[in-house]
């Protein structure tokens, strides 16, 4: 009986750490578009397309996948060492998986549906945009475009300055998929996730920005 008792009590607390690291992940506020304020005085940062992306992360009713899409372009705007402003371009193509191996079949096969119109649809929209509207102390706001819809998002992130160089390195965050019409196996009604079953895509899909810049 004790042992029994000992066992409930592990199960409860395993489940209370994995509600507490869920929760850890915020949603991004988000809305319709804002304009964009140019930054003429502002120093330019050029951002290091090797060290730049997103990092993502997509969960289905059982399991998931989890990558990267990296900068194919960028600029970092600052005002000493406050970020005031930035654009950056994020190459779908560079899409990746890592938690399949590059060399296992599953990985290709994965990535060509990202690709795919069920989801990014690249021949068509082959990048995406993250443009800076407003830093209002850690929070950043800024338009972001997928599949040419633009919506703005605001999140936390840290900007580290050190001589020539800036990071910015946001919080993980969640955004909703299906805003940007990414709707591949999404939840849209009750009786859609219970057909899917666990392959049920979770519409919130978690996301870091990662920025490492050096001045221009």
């Amino acid at each position: 009986m004790k042992k029994i008792v000992l066992n409930l009590f592990a199960v409860a607390l395993i489940g209370t750490t994995i509600v507490a690291c869920k929760s850890d992940v915020k949603d991004a506020k988000t809305g319709e578009a804002e304009t964009v304020v140019e930054n003429v005085e502002a120093a330019k940062y050029k951002a290091d397309a090797d060290q730049s992306m997103i990092i993502w992360k997509a969960n289905k009713i059982v399991g998931g996948h989890e990558g990267t899409i990296n900068v194919s372009n960028g600029v970092a705007e600052l005002e000493g060492d406050k970020l005031v402003g930035g654009s950056f371009i994020f190459d779908i193509n560079t899409i990746k998986c890592t938690d399949i191996p590059e060399t296992e079949e599953a990985n290709a096969n994965l990535i060509g549906h990202l690709k795919s119109v069920d989801f990014f649809d690249v021949e068509k929209f082959s990048t995406a945009a993250f443009e800076i509207t407003k830093v209002d102390g850690n929070n950043i706001s800024g338009n972001l475009t997928m599949k040419g819809i633009k919506k703005n998002v605001t999140f936390p992130a840290t900007v580290s300055v050190n001589g020539d160089d800036v990071t910015i390195s946001s919080d993980t965050f969640t955004i909703d998929r299906t805003l940007w019409n990414i709707m591949y196996n999404a939840a849209t009604s009750d009786d859609v996730a219970a057909s899917l079953g666990d392959k049920l895509i979770k519409n919130d899909v978690e996301i870091k920005i990662l920025v490492k810049a050096k001045k221009a």
